[in-house]
Formats: structure tokens, C-alpha cells, sequence
């Protein structure tokens, strides 16, 4: 049997919340660490392979939000919120004992990333942004806070993919057979009846009440990477990050480095070829 590729650690957030982490890698590793975010409704199985990519050079942490994937459901729905994830995030880094580090973040983990900046800057060494940016496409927002919260059931992860295809070709229209089932073991979770969404449908509370309000002013966040190394990631077909929002981003960002994926949208899995030469080229030049 072929061992596990990381470690499984448990943690308690300030609240006392029981969240979850994988560990992957070599913690002595000379490497900068690099530090996972998920999106929105995502948790740590997004990230594995690309963990596995880069483990043999550093140490990787992929984590699960409160209310994701291992970690514990909050009993009040108003926690599952930007600034309360800050603070897990703050004390994970305690916990697993890392000053300082890359931050990869995926659609919300990208926001994360940029409110980071403000709230523990020291921290970051450099930010790589999934198909996220300071404005976020109403389209796309209306499309996330239409969806999540939904009970959605399958039979099996075979169903699932099935379902998770009908539903989202037009982001993946090139992903094959093998692409959609990994995505499904990594949406659903299986239990009694079948399978599951792998989260708290309440995540949906909040998001719910602020869809009808305005964005805040992200900018001011994203200016505060400007001193870092930043590589951004777009899909071309996303309808979360504009092309003229990530022009606007490079405007800002004299140093960044964008990349646009060809035939994908929101968000890239990161295991598109060319996502992975821009990651590995951007690590390691850090």
C-alpha cells in the first residue's frame, strides 16, 4: 500500500472550533512553505495534487474553512465570514508554526489572500490568485449566491460527476471523464445515502444577505500586494474575473505576472499545463 502523501492535524480555532489541515512535505524544508486557500464552498482535496507537485521542494498546507470538508460546522452561521476565516488562518499559522509563507488562493481564498495583506502582512512571501481579483463580475456573483446552500444529492460519486457535468461544461468544456469524477470526490462526501455536498449548507446565510448589496471597495486590499511577488491566474471563459478587471490589476501591479488559461472558467483546477509552468516558475524565482 502506497503511504499517505501527508499528515492529518486537527486544530482549535480562537473560538474553539475544531478545524482541520493536511501537512504535506518536509516542515524543515529550506523552501518557502506555501499555504492553500480554497474557494467559497471548496476544502483541502482541491489542492492535492498540485501539494503533491510541490512537496518533494517545500512544505505545503492545505486547509478546510469552518463549515468545510473535516473541519467543524459553527453552530451560528453569522461566523462563516471573511474576517472570522482571517483569524483562523492566523492561528493555524501559530499552530503549525510558520512565519512566513506563499499564499495560493482560489476565488474566495484569493480575497483571503488579499485581506491577509492588511491583517497579518509579515506573513506573506508572495500570492498566487486563482481566477480572482478586487471586483468580482455580478454575473458570476449572482450565479454563486443562486447555487450554494442548494441540498444537492447523488447516488454516487459516478452520478455525481454526471451531475457536476450538465451543470458546469460551459467552465470545463475541454475536462474529460477522469477530470469530472476527480472534481466530484473532491465537491461531494459520501455518507448513508449516498453522496453529499462536502459542506454547511448555512454558509449560504450570509452570502445570501449581502448578494443584494454592493461589493465593498476591495482595491485598497489588492494594492497592499504591490511590495510582493504576485502571479494571477485567469480562465478565459470565467465570469468572476473580467479581462478588464485583471488589465486593471496589472495597471496596478506593475510586477505581476498574469496569465490567462485558455478553455476554462471559474475557477482553473490548477492542473492545466499551463497553470502549472506558471506556478512552477513563479516558485522558483522566490
Amino acid at each position: 500500500m502506497t503511504a499517505q502523501p501527508f499528515t492529518e492535524h486537527f486544530f482549535h480555532a480562537q473560538d474553539d472550533l475544531r478545524l482541520y489541515y493536511r501537512d504535506y512535505g518536509d516542515r524543515n524544508a529550506p523552501r518557502l512553505p506555501l499555504l492553500c486557500l480554497p474557494g467559497l464552498t471548496r476544502n483541502s482535496k482541491d489542492f492535492h495534487d498540485i501539494a503533491c507537485r510541490h512537496a518533494p521542494q517545500r512544505r505545503v498546507i492545505t486547509v478546510d474553512y469552518r463549515g468545510r470538508g473535516r473541519s467543524a460546522y459553527d453552530r451560528d452561521p453569522v461566523h462563516y465570514d471573511p474576517v472570522v476565516y482571517l483569524g483562523d488562518l492566523q492561528q493555524l499559522l501559530a499552530v503549525a508554526r510558520i512565519d512566513r509563507a506563499v499564499i495560493l488562493g482560489t476565488s474566495m481564498g484569493g480575497l483571503l489572500a488579499m485581506g491577509m495583506s492588511a491583517a497579518m502582512p509579515a506573513v506573506l512571501a508572495g500570492v498566487i490568485l486563482n481566477d480572482v481579483g478586487p471586483e468580482v463580475s455580478e454575473d458570476g456573483r449572482q450565479r454563486i449566491a443562486d447555487a450554494i446552500g442548494t441540498d444537492i444529492r447523488a447516488a454516487s460519486f459516478e452520478d455525481a460527476a454526471e451531475l457536476w457535468r450538465r451543470g458546469f461544461i460551459g467552465a470545463y468544456p475541454q475536462l474529460e471523464h477522469e477530470g469530472w469524477m476527480k472534481l466530484a470526490r473532491a465537491t461531494f462526501v459520501a455518507d448513508g445515502n449516498g453522496v453529499r455536498l462536502d459542506y454547511d449548507l448555512a454558509i449560504a446565510v450570509n452570502l445570501k444577505a449581502q448578494s443584494t448589496q454592493p461589493l465593498p471597495d476591495l482595491w485598497p486590499l489588492f494594492r497592499g500586494l504591490r511590495k510582493l511577488p504576485l502571479l494571477a491566474l485567469r480562465g478565459a471563459l470565467s465570469d468572476v474575473l473580467s479581462a478588464e478587471t485583471f488589465v486593471r490589476m496589472k495597471r496596478e501591479h506593475a510586477g505581476m505576472i498574469g496569465v490567462t488559461l485558455p478553455d476554462v472558467g471559474h475557477v482553473p483546477m490548477l492542473d492545466e499545463p499551463l497553470a502549472q509552468a506558471a506556478i512552477d516558475d513563479f516558485l522558483g524565482g522566490l
